[in-house]
Formats: structure tokens, sequence, C-alpha cells
């Protein structure tokens, strides 16, 4: 089903990692050294990490101002997507997305059901395209973030991954800015 094809070369993306939390420093942010751990083994360039708290504008600009700077093609954030008072990451984000990706969420939350169980439902994982930049919500557990990494991300962000990939169709992703539409 799903296969590598060694023909075509390996083209590393530019990829930002915002942390969401109001406890944790880059000494302990285990979810955000797993993500750049993930990064680095897959061969793409980690481009800039932050820890923001968990406030919705924080949020929002500093993953639109890294959807408007170059070199960063792909934004993962980790942590807010769960259902307490604080976790507010989707509905900082979603806001920004120009395009929806179900899909990714759908997946995702099949990965964490064979681990997790029903406890996957307390997730609002979420992912979308804003500014020609792929953007993923994901929970603030290591474990969430090696399931997405794992199971969709490392396949998904390599120009190699058959039948079809993300990184084939980044070039694309602003083409209607470029005929002058407005989608």
């Amino acid at each position: 089903m799903n296969r590598l094809d060694e023909s075509r070369p390996f083209i590393p993306v530019g990829i930002a990692v915002l942390t969401v939390s109001d406890t944790r420093t880059l000494a302990d942010d285990r979810s955000g050294d797993t993500l750049v751990a993930r990064i680095a083994e897959a061969g793409h360039r980690l481009v800039t990490r932050a820890i923001v708290p968990d406030d919705r504008e924080a949020i929002f600009e500093t993953v639109r101002n890294w959807t408007l700077a170059d070199g960063i093609d792909v934004v993962i954030t980790t942590g807010g997507t769960g259902f307490t008072g604080r976790d507010v990451t989707p509905e900082a984000l979603e806001p920004l997305f120009e395009k929806r990706m179900d899909g990714f969420s759908e997946v995702f939350h099949r990965i964490s059901y064979d681990k997790i169980g029903t406890s996957t439902i307390q997730s609002r994982a979420t992912g979308g395209v804003a500014n020609a930049t792929f953007i993923f919500v994901l929970p603030g557990s290591p474990g969430a973030c090696k399931d997405a990494w794992d199971g969709i991300l490392k396949a998904q962000l390599d120009y190699r991954h058959m039948p079809c990939n993300f990184v084939e169709i980044m070039p694309r992703l602003d083409e209607h800015l470029r005929r002058g539409g407005k989608g």
C-alpha cells in the first residue's frame, strides 16, 4: 500500500515546533524534545522552536508569524488540545486555517485509539493549511507526539512516500494567490 520510491530524492522541509504550556520550559519540554529528535532523525530542518503560554493571542500570533516566514514549511504545535479551560490551541489556530485537514485528526485518533483506547476522545488534535504552510496541532504528551510523527507526519513529509505526500503539493498550496483569485 504505502512505499518509498528510492528513485526520488529526499527533500528536507523547514519545520517550526511550538509547545503550548503555562508550566513547561525548554529544560523540561519532553514533547517538544520528542518532535525535535524525530525531525532531525528524518533529515528535516528545525527552523525554530518556542514555548508560549496557553493564551489564544500568543498562540495565534506566533503561528501566524511563522506561516509568513521564509523557510518554514510546517508548524507543529504540542499542547492545549484538551477540554480544560486553559486548553485553547484549536480555538487559537483553526481561524487561521484556509483549509482544514479533517483526515489528519481522524487518522491521529485511529492510531491513538490503538494505544490508549477511548481516552483518545479527550484530544482535539487538528490540522490545516495557512499561508501555504501546513499546521498540525498535537496533544501535549510525548506519546501523542510520537504517534502523530511516526504514524502520519514522517511518511507524509517524505517526498519519496508513495502514492502521494505533502511535500509534492507544497509548491501549489498558494496557487490560487498566484492566479489572482481568492480561493
